[in-house]
This record gives structure tokens, C-alpha cells and sequence, in this order.
């Protein structure tokens, strides 16, 4: 075990007399960066991606990735060991409809049934995300989420979902993180599809949440409990006063957009009209608009790091890491991203005061929602010393974080949770096994867990807490 000291077990100590009893410890991933065993799935818009020389950085694709299908009652034990209330995973659509729509995939929904059941089992709250970016590649050919018919593709497959899980089912997260599949995929082309049409972009926003609304209502139908959907949401920060206006539109994309939306004031004026050079927004009618702002249960934010800009410098608009792209933000003004240190592996500036801000602004936007941190976490040299992974930095993260977490609800944020990213390194997207964000490291060759502080830390504390 590698040594937690005296001054990190005090911490742990102040961190678990502070959490409410009602308050969800978790940790998250998602199918595609865990499953492997593509073969006994349908293709998904991830497959068709990172078969593309150059898109994936180190080339890894879908095989083995975790090989969580084979190794699933082992990972369920990892949770067990740490002692969390929730475990948040998601469904791997052509997993479960091989061509997005028709004929069930028998397998593959038996899979989640083991998945869910041994969950309950370990006295484990299943959290089940819908959809967490991995499309069928039968739909995507049909215009993916520029297809008008996308949102009742979406909801055969919930009630598919429905009809099999609710029952048993804890939470549910219609979608995760829309706006990197709307913006990162459509508009830019950093993810998959990997579109890079701003027009795209904007509709696939819309489109994604029109699933949303129809998923929703399926899950009602179902008598499903906790409905609600994860958003990546962060605070953005103009370092003078030329980077102002577009740090206003910047947070407008990735903030204020899907909050006005669920809220019920529409399209924010100013992001209509500053997208007008590439989208009419034809696609937009008034029942989407009043099905997409039906109340949900919960709002998860998904939250790593704060957005921090600045004037362009001598060499323009310069982006820094997954996430922080210029392209991901059509009709920005140039502007330089400038974050500040320390950084993780991703280029991302550790910040945990920018989550109580986030928390704050977003309860401000959707009032009487209660919040959950569905995703927090870093990506950090790892490195093994004699069997053990001894990473301070990400222990540090993850104390800062839960702590901001704490102080938002003590002073009356309504949050209700908090789910590390991730449990298993994996495969980061488009970055592929470059960057790890496990609490357990996992050797690309042999699959073996290991075990890193940080998930001491979170043993720790959830042994140390009030439940």
C-alpha cells in the first residue's frame, strides 16, 4: 500500500465529518473507454473515428481497452473496496441495438442485467448514463444528431432501457456532456464524428436535446426514479478587459446555452445572433423548446478545470488541451487560452475554487434543481515505484475538489453528490492511453489493476464518513 501520511489522513479525517449522511460518493466511466469486446457490439461512431490514422494520439482503438465485459465482477469488487455508495457507468448503445434501432441485442443487454444486479448486490446504487458519445454508425450515416428523426431513435432506445432496468435503476442520466459531442464532434473535429462544420454543431446541440426531452418522457412512461442528465460546465475567467466579450460567448456555448434551454428561455439571444453567419436555427420549433424545459430530478455538472482567456498574442488564437479549442466555440473572437499553473497532464489549470463558482452560476441559471458532480478528476504522471503508484498530485485534486464541493453546500448549494473520474485508466477519447485518470491504473498488456493513493484516500474517506 503506498503510505498515506498523518497530514493527508487528518485531512481525510475533516473532509468525512463534513459529509452529509444523504451525500453520494461515486466514481464514473463510461462504456466505450472501458468494454472492449467490439466484436459482440454493433460499430459505433468511435470505431469509425479512431480507424482514422491520426485521430486517436497514440493509435489505440476500441479492443481491448479495459476488457471490462470479461473483467466486470472484478471492477464491481475495486468498488466495493473503496467503499462507494454509487457507481456511474454507461450503456453502450450498439451494445445494446446493434443498428441503433430494431431487433434488441439479447447479450448485451444481458450484460448490463449482471452489471446492475451485482451492483445491488455490493449494496451499490446503479447510476446509468444513456448515452455517453458512443452513437451507432447506422445512425450517424442517417445525418447522426443532424438527423431529424435522431431524438425518436433515441427514445426507442430508452424505453429499451426502461423497460429492463427501471425497476432496479437508482439515477439516470439521459445524456453525457452534450456539448462535446455537439461542439467538440460536430462543429470542430477533435472527437468523433469528427465533423468540423460550425452549423452542425449548432443544430446537433439542439438535437441533442430534443433526445434528451424524448427520452425523458419514455423514462416517465416507466415510472423510471431520478431523471436527469450530466453537463460539463466550468467557469469562465477574462484576464483583461479585451477578452471580456468573448468570454461572455464562450461561456454562453458551453454554459448558458443548455441551461437556457432546460430552463425554458430558449436560444440566449446573443448566441443566436453571433451564429447567424452559420445557421439560420430553421430547426428549432416551439413544442421542442417547451418538451426539452419538462423538469428534471437532478443536473449533473461535470467539472475539471476553469476556462481562462486573454487577448490574442503575437501568434493569435492558441489552444491548450482537449477542451480548451478554439474551433469548439464558432463565432468566438480570437483570443489566447491562458491557463494558469499548476496544470494537469491535459493542460488543464487546477482550480477547485472554479468549481463553488460554477456550482453557484448554475444553480443561478436552473434554480430548485438539486446537483450532482457527476465527473471530477485529473490526469497525471503516474508513475510505479516498486508496485506502487504514489500520486500525490491527483490525491490533492480530489481533496481540493470534494472540499469546494463541501463549502458550496454549506453555504446552500443544493449538492447532493460527488462521482470521481475515473475508476480505471482507460482510453482518454482522443488522446487514447496518453493521459490517465484512474484510481486504479491498468496495464495496457495484462489488464492488472493496481491501486494508486488516491483510491486509498477515497477508501479512507468513505470509511471514515457517517453513512
Amino acid at each position: 500500500m503506498p503510505p498515506l501520511s498523518k497530514s493527508v489522513l487528518d485531512s481525510i479525517d475533516e473532509l468525512a465529518h463534513r459529509i452529509p449522511r444523504n451525500f453520494l460518493i461515486g466514481a464514473a466511466t463510461s462504456s466505450w473507454q472501458i468494454e472492449g469486446s467490439s466484436t459482440t457490439r454493433g460499430r459505433s461512431i468511435w470505431d469509425d473515428f479512431s480507424a482514422v490514422h491520426g485521430n486517436i494520439r497514440d493509435g489505440a482503438m476500441a479492443d481491448p481497452a479495459c476488457d471490462h465485459i470479461n473483467r466486470w465482477e472484478e471492477d464491481l469488487n475495486l468498488l466495493s473496496w473503496l467503499g462507494v455508495d454509487s457507481y456511474r457507468f454507461s450503456v453502450s448503445w450498439p451494445r445494446v441495438l446493434t443498428h441503433g434501432v430494431g431487433e434488441n441485442n439479447d447479450s448485451g443487454l444481458a450484460f448490463y442485467d449482471r452489471l446492475i444486479d451485482g451492483l445491488l448486490s455490493r449494496h451499490i446504487e446503479p447510476v446509468l448514463t444513456i448515452y455517453h458519445w458512443d452513437l451507432p454508425s447506422a445512425l450517424e450515416t442517417k445525418g447522426g444528431w443532424n438527423w431529424d428523426g435522431i431524438g425518436d431513435a433515441f427514445a426507442e432506445y430508452t424505453e429499451v432501457l426502461a423497460k429492463k432496468f427501471s425497476d432496479r435503476v437508482s439515477m439516470w442520466a439521459t445524456l453525457n456532456e452534450p456539448w462535446c459531442s455537439a461542439f467538440l464532434g460536430y462543429a470542430d473535429k477533435f472527437m468523433a464524428p469528427g465533423k468540423g462544420d460550425p452549423a452542425a454543431g449548432f443544430e446537433a446541440a439542439y438535437r441533442l436535446l430534443v433526445g434528451h426531452a424524448k427520452s425523458v418522457e419514455v423514462l416517465r412512461q416507466y415510472n423510471a426514479k431520478d431523471v436527469g442528465l450530466a453537463l460539463n460546465l466550468t467557469t469562465f475567467i477574462a484576464e483583461d478587459e479585451g477578452a471580456k466579450a468573448a468570454a461572455h460567448h464562450m461561456d454562453g456555448i458551453m454554459n448558458r446555452l443548455w441551461l437556457d434551454l432546460l430552463a425554458g428561455r430558449g436560444v440566449p439571444s446573443d448566441i443566436m445572433e453571433n451564429s447567424r453567419q452559420f445557421t439560420d436555427w430553421s430547426f428549432i420549433n416551439d413544442s421542442d423548446l417547451a418538451a426539452i424545459s419538462r423538469p428534471i430530478d437532478w443536473l449533473g455538472i461535470n467539472y475539471y478545470n476553469p476556462q481562462r482567456i486573454a487577448s490574442p498574442n503575437d501568434d493569435g488564437a492558441v489552444g491548450v488541451g482537449n477542451g480548451q479549442r478554439i474551433d469548439a466555440f464558432p463565432g468566438t473572437p480570437p483570443i489566447t487560452f491562458a491557463p494558469k499553473g499548476p496544470l494537469t497532464e491535459m493542460g488543464w489549470e487546477v482550480d477547485a475554487a472554479s468549481l463553488i463558482t460554477t456550482l453557484v452560476a448554475t444553480q443561478e441559471r436552473l434554480p430548485n434543481i438539486p446537483l450532482y458532480i457527476t465527473e471530477n478528476g485529473g490526469a497525471f504522471p503516474d508513475l510505479i515505484v516498486n508496485g506502487s503508484i504514489d500520486d500525490q498530485d491527483r490525491l490533492n485534486y480530489y481533496a481540493s475538489h470534494i472540499d469546494a464541493a463541501l463549502i458550496a453546500k454549506e453555504r446552500g448549494i443544493d449538492v447532493r453528490g460527488y462521482f470521481a473520474w475515473s475508476l480505471l485508466d482507460n482510453l482518454e477519447w482522443a488522446e487514447g492511453w496518453t493521459k490517465r485518470f484512474g484510481l486504479f491504473h491498468v496495464d495496457r498488456a495484462t489488464q492488472e489493476r493496481t491501486a494508486k493513493s488516491s483510491a486509498y484516500f477515497f477508501r479512507e474517506l468513505n470509511a471514515r464518513r457517517s453513512k
